[in-house]
């Protein structure tokens, strides 16, 4: 008897201990962390909240479906962090997210922010799927980890530079970047692609992405006597930058990336708005396979129309819960080997992955601002198809 009551303690200690790990494990398997990370704040916020609206829309549906895998039946929860399109702040919030134990992330927005946050993501091993970061290097890095649901700057800057020469029969060109791995990227390829055509380009400026006085860059290009102008950027800077052109009298379309086609853009320059192209990755919203429901169910739920990447959240949400349901798995281990052979029709249309983790056959739009509007003026598929 003394023998038994010296161990009965232990016993039960070892007991609790089991059944509390157990306990851990099952909640740690059923309530699946997906990451979600963007600005939130700040003068990038409307794009950064509209990503968040869209990922957490697709966590909502995904968890009406009841999705089960190995007979255990998950909850997705959707963890957001603020990157302050800050590549400082991205890496502290990748960290936090790897420590929260995520077994994926959608995200970043930037590609200033997505690129040093990706080393930390690879380093862990989690899936990272950007719905918006274009910089071609994101995914040149090597990273196994990294994917993009939008083609890259290197598809973007050639189709606007296309839609230039032929559609605008532009013959001198000014450009304008922000100085950011996003903007100046942009504006690079851009570039390249219009020196190639014969366009010429009588100067090529730099700001920063928190500027807003472009007085003086201006009024240097004004002087060079561009048709037009191309910005390398995002809207809190370009919607001003338009309101100055026009103040100094330097009357020519301002033509931008995906960065400022949004109706903020609109909102913010006013009149002087009007007659601005940009190009975004992705369909015409309306004419992507699933955007006439996606777009009914983003202003039935938050009373807001679409900026501009909500649908490319809501698909990466799908993206990765497929490649889940092939692996058998969360695990990320398991899960990174699947995600590389995504075939998925989503609300912006067929998504599968090069072996980069780069979009296959992204096309591109090109918007004109046009009676207060956003307009579709081109679709420009991969290859020059329109």
């Amino acid at each position: 008897m003394t023998t038994v009551f010296r161990f009965l303690p232990l016993a039960l200690a070892l007991a609790f201990s089991l059944a509390s790990c157990g306990r851990q494990d099952s909640a740690a398997g059923d309530t699946v962390k997906i990451g979600m990370a963007a600005p939130l704040t700040g003068s990038q916020s409307d794009i950064g909240l509209d990503i968040q609206r869209g990922t957490q829309l697709g966590i909502d549906d995904l968890n009406a479906q009841g999705l089960e895998i190995n007979g255990r039946k998950l909850k997705f929860e959707l963890l957001s962090e603020d990157d302050e399109a800050n590549p400082a702040k991205a890496t502290t919030v990748a960290q936090k997210l790897v420590d929260a134990k995520v077994v994926a992330v959608v995200g970043h927005f930037n590609s200033g922010a997505s690129i040093p946050a990706s080393k930390i993501y690879a380093d862990a091993g989690i899936p990272q799927v950007s719905p918006g970061s274009t910089a071609p290097r994101y995914t040149q890095q090597g990273y196994a980890t990294t994917f993009r649901v939008v083609a890259n700057d290197d598809q973007q800057g050639p189709a606007a530079a296309s839609f230039l020469v032929h559609s605008l029969k532009a013959k001198k060109v000014a450009i304008i970047d922000d100085s950011t791995a996003y903007g100046q990227g942009l504006a690079s390829t851009f570039e390249a692609a219009v020196k190639a055509a014969g366009v010429e380009v009588v100067a090529h400026e730099h700001t920063t992405d928190k500027d807003t006085d472009f007085a003086a860059i201006l009024t240097k290009i004004k002087g060079k006597q561009p048709e037009y102008l191309f910005f390398g950027g995002i809207y809190s800077q370009g919607a001003p930058m338009a309101k100055q052109m026009k103040a100094l009298g330097l009357d020519v379309p301002l033509i931008g990336g995906d960065g400022i086609q949004t109706p903020k853009f609109i909102e913010v320059a006013g009149a002087a708005a009007e007659g601005s192209y940009a190009s975004i990755p992705g369909l015409p919203k309306d004419q992507m396979p699933g955007g006439k429901a996606f777009l009914e169910k983003f202003q039935a739920r938050y009373n807001k129309q679409v900026e501009l990447f909500a649908p490319m959240g809501y698909d990466a949400v799908f993206v990765l819960a497929e490649a889940m349901k092939r692996a058998g798995s969360t695990e990320p281990a398991k899960v990174l080997p699947e995600l590389k052979k995504t075939r998925y029709n989503g609300v912006i249309g067929p998504i599968e992955f090069d072996d980069k983790g780069d979009l296959k056959n992204g096309p591109i739009t090109i918007n004109v601002v046009k009676n207060g509007k956003w307009e579709t003026r081109d679709v420009v598929m991969p290859g020059g198809a329109k």
